[in-house]
């Protein structure tokens, strides 16, 4: 769960793919929070921010193989719990692949709308739906500890336009 403060999100606002944007926002919260990002979780980081769809651990090993330096599957994995564990990133199990947090200075908990036919996540800033998942479970005597809600379909530009 990340370990910044939350805060409110804005239920009605587009989110613009800005991965240097995005980028220098982690950095920033990184400094803030007193956290070390190392080149290695900063190359990671980038590596999902540059991707336009969630991308897998496979295919950051292999890009990060690409750049400077050497990184084993360990090393991988050891930057992915970080940025995972600061709130930096999303992890969709579903499809076992990573997409960048849209608002990585905030602990939240977000539902995900997944394309199944072009792989495309959309990240849904409501907190109501957080809440009322919640708010279920405790009613059933369940204490939630954290939430990962994804809806699979198909997107407006897969399903035509018609959606």
């Amino acid at each position: 769960m990340p370990k910044a403060a939350a805060q409110p999100h804005a239920r009605d606002h587009v989110h613009a793919h800005d991965a240097h944007g995005f980028v220098r926002d982690v950095t920033r919260s990184c400094a803030e929070r007193g956290l070390r990002l190392t080149p290695l979780r900063q190359r990671v980081l980038e590596l999902v921010a540059a991707a336009d769809k969630p991308v897998k651990a496979y295919d950051l090993l292999e890009r990060v193989k690409d750049g400077p330096g050497v990184a084993a599957p360990p090393t991988v994995y050891r930057a992915l719990d970080f940025l995972l564990e600061n709130g930096f990133i999303h992890k969709l199990s579903s499809i076992n692949a990573f997409v960048g947090c849209h608002h990585p200075g905030e602990a939240h908990q977000v539902p995900f709308l997944i394309c199944d036919a072009c792989s495309a996540a959309i990240e849904i800033c409501d907190e109501r739906v957080s809440r009322l998942l919640t708010t279920q479970a405790r009613a059933r005597g369940f204490t939630p500890a954290a939430q990962t809600l994804e809806v699979h379909g198909l997107c407006a530009d897969c399903e035509g336009g018609s959606a």
